[in-house]
């Protein structure tokens, strides 16, 4: 378990719906995918690098719901800008988190 947090210290996260409207294999990266998401009309479209090659084709996420870390700074990966990230889940695999329900894109996750 890793150390205990205040309540401030979660409340900075800013967690959103988005969702999958492209991606892509980044050449020459083994791990990455590049995604495009929207996160509704407040924000827009974002890109995420994301560590989920070995799980998911790129073709297989498209039109899915995701829950993303929208305020995550900026990282250049593989020469892409990764704007966040998409929250998974499991040690030995990626289990991409999704709303229970059709929640709209840009919907903020408490």
């Amino acid at each position: 378990m890793k150390d205990e947090i205040q309540y401030d210290d979660f409340a900075k996260l800013d967690l959103r719906v988005a969702k999958i409207i492209a991606a892509e294999e980044i050449e020459g990266a083994d791990k990455l995918l590049k995604i495009t998401l929207y996160v509704g009309e407040e924000i827009g479209e974002r890109t995420v690098a994301a560590g989920i090659k070995q799980w998911y084709s790129p073709e297989d996420l498209v039109g899915k719901t995701v829950v993303y870390l929208a305020n995550l700074a900026p990282r250049t990966l593989r020469g892409v800008v990764s704007q966040g990230m998409i929250v998974a889940a499991g040690s030995d695999t990626a289990i991409l988190l999704k709303p229970e329900s059709d929640a709209i894109p840009g919907e903020i996750i408490r």
